[in-house]
């Protein structure tokens, strides 16, 4: 059986600059540093199912310029196929610009360029070429209708299917009936069930409210309450490991590429929780997106260390 991991979404680059507080409307504001990283959710979660020991192909797009070309340069070096990935000739790559202040608050806007080409039509025609994949891991930064047609075809081909509802919107039930595992943060939690995940109750109900409407496992992310599990044999929660809190970003991408490369490897979602919440954890003690996804080995270390293994 195959171990590949299809991850189908967008691609940016994350221009990023901190400041004391955000500007108010028509004010500058100088001071500050910049950082520009590589990402998007989409590649970042290939890039954490990769340094998870994955074997990934990843579908996306990209303009033809010299964003696009560093992105594309970048997936590269991390071991993924990009041979799906699409070069668009009159769309810019998709750029995030960021504002960060002295409190971690930000004000983001996305210009998503070439990812509004990632449509219905491009994701079928990739699909008819794929070769077999045992996980599908999809968002919502990309054309709902290449989506929903990801999860229908990966769910033909007995493929599992993964989702991050990020960013947050309204879906309906056909669609949520193609997903086997969805991974809400608390903020999507609420806007899909109407719930806040503010204990361990209110995140089985919002849990259960998703399983009725036809997602069949659901991890709510809970930041560094850990996460919690809610599936047909009930639920279960694991706690964060403490760390220090640098940067958020990208903490929920490298959660379930992490959960995607374990369960890829045979392991049940419920198994591969512990490894995922560790990977996350990690993911928030750096700054930036990309740059912030931990590797294998120091997962691995965290995981042990929390399971009473070191």
């Amino acid at each position: 059986m195959s171990n590949r991991i299809l991850v189908v979404g967008s691609t940016n680059v994350d221009l990023i600059a901190t400041a004391r507080r955000l500007p108010l409307p028509g004010e500058t504001i100088l001071g500050g540093r910049f950082l520009q990283a590589n990402g998007g959710k989409g590649a970042n979660q290939a890039v954490a199912v990769a340094r998870s020991g994955g074997n990934v192909i990843f579908l996306t797009a990209v303009g033809d310029d010299a964003y696009g070309a560093d992105c594309l340069s970048g997936l590269e070096n991390e071991g993924i196929d990009t041979s799906f990935v699409r070069v668009v000739k009159d769309l810019p790559t998709g750029v995030a610009l960021i504002t960060v202040d002295s409190e971690g608050e930000n004000c983001i806007v996305v210009a998503p360029g070439a990812n509004d080409a990632l449509t219905e039509d491009i994701v079928a025609t990739s699909f008819n070429e794929l070769p077999r994949v045992a996980v599908c891991v999809c968002q919502l930064e990309t054309p709902l209708d290449g989506v929903r047609r990801a999860l229908t075809e990966a769910t033909a081909r007995e493929t599992i299917t993964l989702l991050d509802p990020a960013p947050a919107r309204d879906l309906e039930d056909d669609l949520l009936r193609q997903v086997d595992c969805m991974t809400p943060n608390e903020s999507e939690t609420e806007i899909l069930t109407g719930i806040r995940p503010k204990s361990q109750e209110s995140a089985i109900e919002a849990g259960q409210v998703l399983r009725d409407r036809g997602v069949g496992t659901i991890i709510i992310t809970l930041g560094d309450r850990g996460a919690l599990l809610v599936d047909e044999s009930g639920y279960t929660a694991v706690p964060a490991p403490r760390v220090s809190t640098v940067d958020s970003t990208a903490a929920g991408d490298t959660f379930s590429g992490c959960l995607a490369a374990r369960v890829a490897e045979g392991a049940t979602f419920r198994e591969a929780m512990t490894y995922a919440v560790c990977g996350g954890a990690l993911a928030v003690t750096r700054a930036g997106a990309q740059p912030s996804i931990p590797c294998e080995q120091a997962v691995r270390a965290l995981e042990r260390k929390v399971s009473g293994r070191d």
